[in-house]
């Protein structure tokens, strides 16, 4: 019989239960973006942080053909010390599950598994998009943008990654009738980089603020919402700099042949090399700052909620 059904850590049901706010974390950072040993620090902070915040981590994985919304610390330090984890997206799922595979999840699977659980505030790195155009990666658009398009759930992130064609990136998310709405910025962030210079048309500076707008969107139908956050200036990149490294890691993935779901990791790889580990810098940095942020929200979210039992 497949393990389709979720497997809930006790303390997310027990969230989930109280009503109390809960934030999801996605786990191919562990597997796939951060090296050994900064990738479990990185997750241990996270969730760290996110329960300092008021709130209930839930890190998304799934290990041995079990979807898993809340990992112990054994099965994050398995993630991040095993070589031969699988990278899953959306369309994945149903293959690792049946053929009892151990995954990391991406912002689209992580989306639709804790919008499953029923999960609201996720937060991640920076989502993914459009690659830059060129002849050998044009059409690789990530599922992100069309899980964005179709599951309730609001991802806290640093915008999209760098490596991206952003511009491409927010005309997809707008036809996909997604939000995407900065913090504390009026220009979409880059990931590694405060701002893409793409300007935004919509703008909160406080947690209730983006917990409204959730709320109101949620009420129409609407489905995913972007919540976007500037790298912190102490950790950010120098926009020419990292464009520099980046067509140096774009020739190298040509070279290689690199392609497909293969891509992001490799690129992220070589500008760790090229920056001589500024990016990693940036990475981890970015995702706590995501994390605490997405806990508030998800606390002055919960506040807006009617409970589910009246004295």
């Amino acid at each position: 019989m497949l393990k389709t059904s979720l497997r809930v850590h006790s303390e997310v049901v027990q969230a989930l239960r109280n009503g109390d706010p809960i934030v999801a974390l996605e786990s191919t950072l562990i597997a796939h973006g951060l090296p050994w040993p900064l990738n479990l620090e990185t997750a241990r902070a996270a969730e760290a942080i996110v329960r300092e915040a008021g709130a209930t981590p839930a890190t998304i994985a799934i290990v041995a053909g079990r979807p898993c919304v809340g990992l112990d610390g054994e099965q994050l330090e398995f993630l991040a010390r095993c070589k031969d984890v699988f990278k899953a997206s959306r369309r994945d799922l149903g293959v690792v599950i049946a053929q009892g595979r151990t995954a990391s999840t991406t912002v689209a699977a992580t989306m639709m598994l804790a919008h499953l659980a029923g999960i609201r505030l996720f937060a991640t790195g920076g989502i993914g998009g459009a690659h830059r155009d060129n002849a050998s990666h044009s059409w690789d658009v990530s599922a992100d943008l069309s899980e964005l398009g179709r599951t309730p759930v609001a991802v806290v992130c640093a915008g999209a990654k760098s490596i991206l064609d952003i511009p491409r990136t927010l005309e997809i998310l707008e036809t996909q009738g997604v939000p995407v709405v900065g913090y504390g910025t009026d220009e979409f962030p880059a990931f590694y980089v405060q701002s893409s210079g793409e300007p935004l048309t919509a703008r909160v500076d406080d947690p209730d603020q983006a917990a409204e707008i959730l709320q109101a969107h949620w009420a129409l139908g609407g489905a995913g919402v972007v919540l976007a956050q500037p790298v912190d200036k102490h950790y950010a990149l120098e926009a020419d700099d990292l464009m520099a490294a980046l067509i140096t890691a774009e020739g190298h993935a040509m070279g290689n042949n690199v392609r497909g779901k293969d891509l992001t990791p490799y690129l992220l790889g070589q500008l760790a090399d090229l920056t001589a580990g500024q990016t990693l810098k940036a990475n981890h940095a970015l995702v706590l700052a995501n994390a605490r942020l997405a806990a508030q929200i998800a606390r002055a979210h919960a506040g807006l909620q009617a409970p589910m039992y009246r004295a």
